[in-house]
């Protein structure tokens, strides 16, 4: 058992990954609270009504990003905002394009799957004492499976003529495509149910498996690094070589090699500038501009709840279909293809 006067120096020595995990705590348990409300939601409409009606929680929409991919098309060839799934175009557009400022921050404080990922290795570590290195020519084969599976849905999409992908967001496969998603996860089985488990094992053997290799939507907002805006520099006049931000980084960078990590797969979790014993040796820069190292995670958390805020008001989160289309689509949702 640890003593308190041991997490009051943890606490002092890395506050940002403190306030990270606690962040990626909370938003985990919020959306296992969206799941549980938008499954009382379904259940009301599946059982006709014998079940309470539970208003739809509009957060569900986050975990929809084809269809928010399809919408940001029509958004930006037409201008027209979507009004079936707003709430997932909202939050599709912010962390796409926030990775132009605060970089992959969304995967480090807000992804569930980045959350399960981490939590795996740290189960990981505590069994096999440590997470394993993948072999450098590995990495090098790996590395591409994300960004080929991130150019097959883009180009799927932009292939699409603009009428094409209106008509998608209207049809009923859309409109329901949260409850697809819903009874995908509840009837989960067969190869899906291994693949799954594969990733867990990978995971606690490989830290940030998934994140690191497969995962398209981080793929994506890992893009707007490749504009350089934001960057740790590393003053190699004061380095020791000590190689401790190597070995804390998620993702895995040999940072202590980099006079600056500017690489898509950095997520911003600040662990390699904190674990740096060497005061400004490691520092978050914007715009070639040392800023304090609170700057990213402050600046991404406030925007975030200012856009959430703002589209609420606005009358872009909440989605315009109605409870009789709702009573119409959802007991017959295995039915419904595309």
């Amino acid at each position: 058992m640890k003593s308190k006067a041991w997490y009051k120096k943890q606490l002092k020595r890395k506050p940002v990954q403190i306030t990270r995990y606690a962040v990626q705590a909370i938003f985990l348990l919020f959306l296992l609270y969206v799941g549980l409300r938008f499954y009382q939601f379904y259940m009301h409409f599946e059982t006709l009504g014998e079940k309470p009606f539970i208003e739809r929680p509009s957060a569900v929409e986050g975990f929809l990003p084809i269809s928010a991919l399809v919408a940001l098309k029509v958004w930006l060839t037409s201008g027209e905002f979507d009004r079936i799934h707003p709430a997932g175009l909202v939050l599709f557009a912010f962390f796409i394009g926030s990775g132009l400022i605060f970089r992959k921050s969304f995967c480090s404080w807000f992804c569930p799957v980045g959350t399960i990922s981490e939590i795996t290795a740290w189960f990981g570590r505590k069994l096999f004492k440590k997470n394993f290195e993948i072999p450098t020519w590995l990495t090098w084969i790996l590395t591409p499976l994300k960004y080929l599976l991130l150019y097959f849905f883009i180009s799927m999409i932009l292939a699409m003529p603009t009428f094409e992908a209106k008509a998608f967001l209207d049809e009923p496969y859309n409109k329901i495509s949260d409850v697809k998603m819903l009874l995908f996860f509840l009837n989960i089985g067969g190869f899906a149910l291994k693949v799954i488990l594969v990733i867990f094992v990978l995971s606690s053997f490989f830290r940030n498996f998934w994140c690191r290799f497969l995962c398209p939507y981080g793929a994506m907002i890992g893009l707007g690094s490749l504009f350089r805006i934001t960057k740790v520099r590393r003053n190699e006049d004061t380095c020791t070589n000590c190689e401790m931000c190597t070995k804390v980084c998620p993702q895995r960078i040999k940072v202590h090699t980099k006079k600056v990590v500017a690489s898509p797969n950095c997520n911003a979790c600040m662990s390699c500038v904190e674990a740096c014993p060497i005061k400004d040796t490691l520092n978050m820069t914007v715009v070639n501009k040392k800023v304090n190292k609170w700057f990213i995670p402050v600046g991404f958390l406030a925007l975030f709840f200012i856009v959430v805020v703002v589209a609420k008001i606005t009358g872009h989160w909440d989605t315009i279909i109605t409870y009789k289309e709702w009573q119409q689509l959802i007991p017959d949702a295995n039915y419904v293809g595309h």
